[in-house]
């Protein structure tokens, strides 16, 4: 079976798929275009982010048989075209569910208690107590949205923080000793904490706009680790402004380019969260420590053993 590789991975990719006999090329550098003139030579697509898998790019595959995507989100792919070639399709989300966890700890934890600007103060000499007393997680309702491999990783750990947590998801029966499943309604009611873990989907594209903010009974923290399109930066910012939201954590912002590489737009809200106390940004690293880059890789490879073997 011939694979095409088109993202820099971990390398037991390589290594474990040729100890199968499988046949790979790598190719980190073609474009879109020159990925169209020569997929119909491949079986099997190895991704990260930096190709869209379209329609057109699928009907000149037409001798594959899966897709591969070492990470969780799908957004990059025309699902609904892969399914009607009967392609495959795979992704990893159980390899970085436990960075993701840790990072939405991690954010929260520096942000309500002001623990990377107090830093910087003391460094510069500048010694302040008062002002940077923090906010304790004990006892606050945590809502999560979505309840995959991420939102369950996330509720484990919130409930060791003494946590009630609570979570939103479309499917039906998912409560377990972690988190308890309530209404999007009820959430709304009580939450102090929201949490993204949600894929990109015409449902859920800004999901969290004027009305969501609107509908919150509390002031709340807002983490998105998500992705960035499921928030609308405006009503973000003004809920920031405000004092509605009572701060941000992003992992993932609206103004991404679909590679995840770099900000492809510079604006007035943008900024704002740039330069606020208020929120806290990182670039897109929530699911990318150095454990879950051997873990997405190694479900990855057992998943497509496990098919074409």
């Amino acid at each position: 079976m011939k694979i095409l590789l088109l993202d820099k991975n971990h390398p037991l990719i390589t290594e474990q798929l040729l100890a199968k006999n499988f046949i790979l090329e790598e190719d980190f550098t073609s474009s879109y275009d020159e990925v169209c003139d020569i997929i119909e030579n491949y079986e099997g697509i190895i991704i990260r982010s930096r190709i869209p898998i379209d329609r057109n790019l699928l009907e000149k595959g037409r001798n594959l048989k899966f897709i591969a995507r070492v990470g969780a989100g799908m957004e990059n792919i025309d699902v609904k075209a892969a399914r009607e070639f009967g392609i495959q399709l795979i992704n990893s989300p159980e390899g970085n569910r436990d960075s993701v966890a840790e990072h939405v700890l991690g954010m929260l934890l520096i942000l309500m208690n002001r623990l990377f600007i107090a830093s910087q103060e003391v460094k510069n000499g500048i010694w302040k107590r008062e002002e940077n007393r923090g906010d304790e997680l004990l006892g606050k309702t945590v809502g999560l949205i979505g309840y995959g491999n991420m939102g369950k990783a996330t509720a484990k750990r919130f409930s060791g923080f003494g946590c009630k947590v609570i979570f939103h998801d479309i499917i039906p029966g998912l409560s377990d000793e972690y988190a308890t499943q309530v209404s999007l309604e009820e959430l709304k009611k009580t939450a102090d904490v929201v949490s993204l873990h949600i894929p990109l989907t015409s449902e859920t594209h800004y999901l969290i706009d004027e009305k969501f903010v609107s509908e919150m009974k509390n002031n709340f923290y807002f983490i998105n680790t998500a992705r960035g399109r499921n928030v609308e930066t405006k009503s973000l910012v003004d809920a920031l402004k405000s004092g509605k939201i009572k701060g941000a954590c992003l992992d993932v912002l609206e103004y991404e380019k679909s590679s995840f590489e770099h900000l492809e737009t510079e604006n007035e809200d943008l900024q704002y969260l740039l330069e606020s106390e208020k929120v806290i940004v990182t670039p897109h690293i929530a699911g990318w420590t150095h454990q879950s880059k051997e873990k997405l890789a190694q479900v990855i490879v057992d998943k497509i053993i496990a098919s074409f073997c």
